[in-house]
């Protein structure tokens, strides 16, 4: 909750005029306890999952003619029903864990120091953040991941996730209750090193949800924006990680490609490549 109650107040505290998104932020924002604020991370992000994801499940099966020659596992087909499964277990998982989580890190979000009030970030403050984050994400994301491919993580928790040798969107969360917490808490690492306004914060975590569902997407797009991010690994880079399952010992960054290659560990996905590129 602001603590200005009018326009007039707020841009008294200013010391300036409001611009037009901090003017909407103000009418929206002002009398929502900052509680209620936080809590909307939890159906923006449910609602970026069903809608990211169904369209490519419907598109796979809407269209098998064409989104064969997309897809990078083509042998790989599964059944509406297949679809459905996971869909719903993963909503599951997501309603039983992640909601639950952001509803009770209310207070430890506010001792980070994240705020609701004016003025809202900047374009460059913004940007500047969501950089910091994926590579604070990414590097003990890589971390973790390589430590859930030891036995003892891959048994207990992270096999669920590889059953789906051949991902798809739907799958993107899809794993143990512990795995999905597990791999989701570096994602709040980075806003509680640099703390960052909600917007931002929730911009962050959008974001985050749209990028595991691009990865896990199972298809090869040539017209994906995304390959103009530097060292970004995309949804080829990850299907390979899957494809060998179990036993995989390479791309283990779910975002870059840098960390796998600092530590060898993407050996297997290049001599992959290259015995592609050689047939």
């Amino acid at each position: 909750m602001l603590p200005s109650s009018t326009a007039a107040e707020a841009e008294a505290a200013l010391g300036r005029a409001m611009s037009y998104a901090e003017r909407a932020w103000f009418g929206y924002s002002a009398g929502m306890p900052d509680y209620y604020l936080y809590c909307h991370i939890v159906p923006m992000l449910l609602l970026v999952y069903t809608l990211s994801s169904l369209r490519l499940a419907l598109f796979e099966l809407g269209a098998p003619s064409i989104a064969l020659r997309y897809k990078l596992q083509p042998r790989v087909q599964l059944s509406p029903a297949a679809f459905l499964r996971c869909y719903m277990d993963t909503m599951r998982a997501l309603l039983v864990t992640i909601a639950p989580l952001h509803l009770l890190s209310y207070p430890a979000v506010k001792m980070a120091g994240i705020r609701t009030g004016l003025p809202l970030p900047s374009v460059g403050e913004a940007a500047a953040q969501l950089v910091l984050y994926f590579l604070v994400d990414d590097y003990i994301g890589y971390w973790i991941h390589r430590l859930l491919h030891t036995k003892w993580g891959y048994d207990n928790i992270h096999r669920v996730h590889h059953e789906y040798t051949a991902p798809m969107a739907l799958a993107a969360p899809y794993g143990h209750w512990s795995d999905v917490l597990i791999l989701g808490a570096p994602s709040l690492v980075g806003p509680s090193i640099v703390p960052c306004h909600i917007t931002t914060f929730w911009l962050w975590l959008v974001i985050r949800q749209i990028e595991a569902i691009d990865t896990h997407s199972g298809f090869k797009f040539p017209f994906n924006p995304t390959i103009y991010i530097p060292f970004y690994g995309g949804a080829e880079y990850h299907d390979y990680h899957h494809f060998v399952g179990e036993h995989s010992q390479s791309n283990f960054s779910s975002l870059f490609t840098f960390c796998d290659y600092l530590h060898g560990t993407d050996k297997g996905y290049r001599y992959h490549i290259a015995k592609l590129s050689e047939e």
